[in-house]
């Protein structure tokens, strides 16, 4: 007994180094360090899927009727509400977490435990909040791209965020085991009902059908970190560049960039001030950009006299 529970702080240890790693390896211009094995584990879901939850969702949508379908939906959405009230807070914004309660509230009250959604006539509009977008709210850094098994794409940050967030669910309402498992793969088979019009568009569409996902998925989390309204870059993007033994000029970058030396290129945050180079090697001003410039761009760039 002794030594199981000796073990358990040096399994915490070492999960915890395991996600300051992934968090920390992801940079500017790489979003998805681990892409390899994202691959594979992309493959193996979209295999999955293909075989199993895809036929099933078919006959799901098939011989289920859509006004049960939208009932389930409105559960499932009143349910959720909670934890995005909760999260609300959280993020401090206490006015739309009181309008998310008033909604769960009406819902429960009116709309027959969340059958109905009558709060969408009063102009009670649904919020859509998380664990995960509170974090990014509260400044942590949304840590590299991954692909879990089953649940799809993620970050280091919405993954630690992943247990509350599945918390508050249908299966949450069930205290018999069985039950709450039925409701799991009722909510999981319905969930996957809703995508197969999106998902057959996708197929169709996407010659890189990984890196659309992956990509559309990062651009919806930062739109719903900043509610709609992301700035021009994430700032949490840039890591601060290693200017040791540089003497620093007066002025300070208004935007990001990137500073060529005889080290290669290396990110600057807004506001670092530029480092007198003695020599003719540019300071590059760079839109933000998860792929970052082409070649042609630069080498015109850097041949460009202003910036020598």
């Amino acid at each position: 007994m002794s030594k199981s529970m000796n073990r358990v702080p040096t399994r915490i240890a070492l999960a915890t180094l395991l996600v300051a790693a992934l968090a920390g390896c992801a940079t500017t211009h790489n979003r998805d360090p681990l892409e390899p094995l994202n691959r594979k584990i992309f493959g193996f879901n979209e295999a999955v899927d293909q075989v199993l939850l895809k036929p099933v969702a078919e006959g799901y949508s098939a011989v289920t009727p859509e006004p049960v379908q939208t009932a389930l939906s409105n559960v499932i959405s009143n349910i959720k509400g909670v934890w995005s009230a909760v999260n609300l807070f959280l993020q401090g914004r206490v006015g739309a977490g009181a309008e998310a309660v008033l909604r769960v509230g009406v819902n429960t009250t009116f709309g027959l435990g969340g059958v109905l959604d009558v709060a969408s006539a009063m102009q009670l509009e649904r919020p859509n909040e998380d664990l995960g977008q509170t974090l990014g709210v509260w400044g942590m850094s949304s840590g590299a791209y991954m692909v879990l098994p089953f649940f799809g794409p993620s970050t280091v940050r919405d993954t630690l965020a992943l247990p509350a967030d599945n918390y508050f669910s249908l299966p949450s309402v069930f205290r018999e085991v069985r039950d709450a498992n039925g409701a799991r793969v009722l909510t999981v088979v319905h969930t996957r009902a809703q995508l197969l019009d999106a998902s057959d568009l996708m197929s169709d569409v996407a010659l890189d059908k990984y890196a659309f996902v992956r990509d559309a998925y990062l651009q919806r989390r930062q739109n719903l970190i900043y509610n709609g309204e992301p700035p021009d870059y994430d700032t949490s993007l840039w890591q601060q560049p290693d200017i040791t033994g540089l003497v620093l000029a007066d002025r300070a970058l208004p935007a990001p960039a990137l500073m060529w030396s005889a080290g290669g290129a290396r990110a600057v945050a807004p506001g670092v001030k530029v480092a007198s180079l003695g020599s003719d090697l540019p300071v590059l001003p760079l839109a933000p950009s998860l792929n970052g410039p082409t070649d042609e761009e630069l080498a015109g760039l850097r041949a460009a006299p202003e910036l020598r």
